[in-house]
């Protein structure tokens, strides 16, 4: 049985708020109180008829934290907390609270060390020297600038061993994995709640989108990886998907710095399978053992199954596009006209050829466009198209994404009557599909494209066909996040 545990961070300007908070929390193991939040910080009151069991934490501004009090008054709330009975208190290796850690004998304390700008090269001898104050539990939380540097953090783990209580958190978007699978980290538990600017998951989405509670140190680990991918709604389809089959496996948004990166980690990490977006369809191609016709035929590939150490290498962008235009089909003597010469639009072209269209490339670069045209034996267009010169016009590039929602690639008075096909997903409406809506032009949004390549990724992971239905309504309860996440979905 899975055996992660959970920690909710609370914090709030008064007690009274704090309280409210705490008592909110609807399911963790235990609540992290941060006093140094607080105005007016009143121990006995922050821990007066709780119902879990708590971390008092009253984290001073050189440790990242809100306290700019005295050390003495530090050290004295942190000393009421221990005597009225909190579960754990929180200090700080640097803090110097020796004889606060002696009082208990080093039990019901959680020795932390922040860094905030990357990993030490000490890392193992702090660790040690933590764990010889007698400490019950000891807290790492580093900065991570690469997918690579969880690898980092997990083998220094792995050395410590679990004999003792660790907790190592990888702080920011990189180190995600170890907040959503501690247990690869050897930790005790995680931390969710407010503190996103460190990398935090709210709660909600921890336990519901990432099904926090079902996952241990034997789940199968998937992902999307590209950059930037921490507001890609992928998660939460294949996540939802992995719900509904029953299957014990998770999904994790993974912003590699470069292809070597994500390798390092696909590896270390056991990495069963991928999908790939910008900017690596293309660098990715060449690492695979082995890819099928169509992502060999396009030249990039969108999707990677590992098997036995082995990485094969796909691309569901043909078919996943084709989805919402079976109708239209053959396109035998239409003119398309694809904006954009990256890893989607090769794919794109490719399916439009296929059923007989002639297809145009229109880019800033017309030498990456020219590329893109060979494929099929197409045709380099200006940039912008000229109004009249196509039937089928789609945007394969990402203007128009949240929180760019203002921009358009193609102005109003270019669209004439046609089919316009947006890759774009974030917003579900772009400023292009509205203008060309209004410009009497059957317009198709880039989810069911999206949803159509997902299914199909999935089922080559896993031998199981997703229900698009599952799929289609978790991306759209994540794109209604977006008023109030901050930048940008990706486009897959």
């Amino acid at each position: 049985m899975p055996t992660q545990q959970l920690c909710v961070t609370v914090t709030a300007p008064t007690m009274a708020e704090l309280r409210r908070h705490r008592d909110a929390v609807a399911d963790a193991d235990l609540v992290e109180l941060r006093l140094d939040s607080v105005r007016d910080p009143d121990v006995r009151g922050a821990l007066a008829d709780r119902v879990r069991p708590v971390i008092v934490t009253c984290r001073p501004t050189w440790e990242g934290g809100l306290f700019a009090g005295s050390e003495e008054e530090r050290k004295r709330l942190l000393g009421e907390a221990l005597g009225a009975g909190a579960e754990y208190v929180d200090v700080e290796a640097r803090a110097g609270f020796d004889d606060l850690i002696a009082s208990t004998g080093g039990k019901r304390i959680v020795l932390s060390m922040h860094d905030f700008d990357g990993i030490p090269r000490d890392l193992d001898a702090r660790i040690r020297a933590m764990r010889a104050t007698g400490a019950e539990v000891v807290k790492v939380a580093v900065k991570t600038t690469r997918l690579s540097d969880c690898v980092t953090l997990r083998d220094a783990g792995s050395r410590a061993g679990d004999a003792h209580g660790l907790v190592l958190i990888g702080m920011g978007d990189h180190g995600l994995v170890s907040r959503v699978l501690p247990s690869r980290f050897y930790s005790r538990w995680t931390y969710a709640g407010a503190l996103a600017g460190i990398g935090q998951l709210a709660p909600d989405a921890l336990l519901n989108e990432f099904r926090f509670r079902d996952l241990g140190p034997t789940t199968t680990v998937y992902g999307v990886v590209g950059s930037p991918v921490s507001h890609s709604v992928s998660p939460a389809m294949h996540n939802a998907a992995f719900r509904a089959a029953g299957l014990d496996a998770v999904y994790l948004p993974l912003p590699a710095v470069d292809v070597d990166d994500f390798v390092t980690f696909a590896r270390a990490f056991g990495l069963k399978g991928a999908s790939v977006t910008m900017p690596y369809k293309v660098a990715l191609f060449g690492r695979v053992d082995e890819h099928s016709e169509v992502a060999a035929r396009i030249g990039a590939l969108n999707t990677i199954r590992i098997e036995n150490g082995r990485w094969l290498g796909d691309n569901s962008d043909v078919n996943g596009f084709l989805d919402p235009l079976r109708d239209e089909l053959p396109f035998t003597g239409r003119r398309a006209a694809l904006l954009g010469s990256g890893g989607a639009a090769r794919g794109v072209a490719i399916a439009l050829a296929s059923h007989g269209a002639a297809v145009s490339v229109h880019a800033r670069n017309r030498q990456r466009a020219a590329d893109v045209a060979a494929l099929v034996s197409g045709a380099v267009g200006p940039w912008p198209p000229e109004r009249g010169s196509w039937d089928v016009l789609v945007n394969c590039t990402p203007v128009g994404m949240y929180p760019n929602v203002d921009e358009t690639p193609l102005g109003a008075a270019q669209l004439a009557p046609g089919i316009v096909y947006d890759l774009v997903y974030n917003p579900p409406e772009t400023r292009l599909l509205r203008e060309a809506r209004h410009a009497g032009c059957r317009t198709i949004g880039g989810l069911e494209m999206l949803v159509g390549q997902a299914r199909q990724q999935f089922e080559w992971w896993t031998g199981v066909r997703p229900a698009a239905a599952v799929m289609r309504a978790a991306a759209i309860r994540r794109l209604s996040e977006f008023t109030q996440d901050a930048p940008a979905g990706v486009r897959r």
